[in-house]
């Protein structure tokens, strides 16, 4: 069953969630900043927060619809809803917590459905404790637990695993995606994370300012985007202004020249696009995506090899972080290693390699 979503909801002035949208059998991320509309869009489908104007569907079954007035209680929705912040009942065994939802079987079948979810979760020794002795992971596998042992038709997962770490995260991404294959309902999963992203879902869903801006596949939707705003979402950290010079059709290239190098001509050659020769345009590249080399590098395919000076290094984490002028600054990404293999400083001179595909053309808007 498809779950069917048109809701119009006024919030403070001026925001206006504005959502239309089908979400199949699947795991559907909803991506977006923060304030974006994306929780909100959430709880109006779980019935949590009430549109002015809209219809909410699963399958044939109406959950809400304003003009019909119809507005089916959170409890009789069959919607299940993991929050970031669990609100497990502390006092309750991580049993008791699971059971919850299932006051209104007989015992035997509480205990029957308890027992299948906490092993599809790898959780059936935790059953016993309370909350405050298990880890955070395991209390977000209790969590899951609690929604999905209702058998429900839809579920909604709002940044169920932002405050665990990466290991956690991906052993739970794994127990998701191996139940969600036997079951195949509609999942919304609202995530800031990439890797989320790329590991779960089907389709990717981008919300700004209360309404859907990108809709496709995680690849469509986060190598090759559109807009500005949604490249500084999938982490392209260069955003360049420029100006088309020249098209090459029979290549599929077109070069593009850089605004704001200070009397320097810098030339980017770009996937060719629909755009004419003089138009400006704006290039979206990932710091990841840039080599760094202290000699000029030869025999390469890579067709943009442009000469730089260090302006800044810094170390994050696990990542060196290089700001190099090229007439306009440019972030490279590499690590402490490489780094430290190169001897790079500050003031140096360096080379940048930029594959031709590694440039996006995105819009403003």
């Amino acid at each position: 069953m498809n779950l069917s979503v048109h809701v119009r909801k006024r919030l403070s002035p001026p925001f206006v969630l504005d959502v239309r949208c089908d979400v199949a059998p699947g795991v559907t991320i909803v991506f977006g900043e923060s304030g974006s509309g994306k929780t909100t869009l959430l709880r109006s489908v779980a019935g949590l927060a009430r549109p002015d104007e809209g219809r909410i569907a699963i399958g044939d079954r109406t959950l809400f619809d304003a003009a019909a007035g119809i507005d089916l209680a959170p409890a009789a929705r069959r919607v299940g809803f993991v929050f970031q912040h669990l609100a497990l009942f502390p006092h309750l065994t991580a049993a008791d917590n699971i059971e919850y939802g299932l006051a209104q079987l007989a015992p035997a079948e509480r205990r029957q459905r308890t027992a299948a979810i906490a092993a599809s979760f790898r959780i059936s020794h935790l059953l016993p404790r309370r909350p405050g002795e298990i880890s955070g992971g395991e209390r977000q596998r209790v969590g899951l637990a609690r929604s999905l042992v209702t058998d429900p038709d839809v579920l909604l997962l709002d940044e169920p695993l932002s405050a665990l770490d990466h290991s956690t995260q991906s052993r739970i991404i794994q127990d998701l995606r191996q139940w969600n294959d036997s079951r195949r309902i509609p999942i919304l999963y609202v995530t800031h994370s990439q890797r989320e992203a790329f590991a779960l879902g089907e389709r990717v869903l981008v919300v700004e300012a209360g309404a859907i801006v990108a809709d496709g596949t995680p690849h469509d939707v986060m190598e090759r985007p559109a807009r500005e705003s949604v490249a500084r979402l999938a982490g392209f950290e260069n955003l360049l202004d420029a100006v088309v010079v020249r098209r090459d059709a029979f290549a599929g290239v077109m070069v593009c020249r850089l605004i704001g190098t200070s009397g320097a001509t810098v030339d980017l050659e770009t996937p060719l696009a629909n755009v004419d020769v003089d138009h400006a345009v704006r290039i979206a590249i990932r710091a990841g995506d840039i080599i760094i080399a202290t000699e000029r590098p030869r025999g390469l395919s890579a067709r943009n090899v442009l000469a730089g000076t260090i302006a800044s290094l810094s170390q994050q984490g696990s990542i060196v972080r290089a700001e190099v002028k090229i007439g306009v600054p440019i972030e490279v990404h590499l690590t402490p290693t490489a780094a430290h293999a190169l001897g790079l400083r500050a003031a140096e001179d360096v080379w940048l390699v930029i594959k031709t595909h590694s440039c996006r053309l995105v819009s403003a808007v």
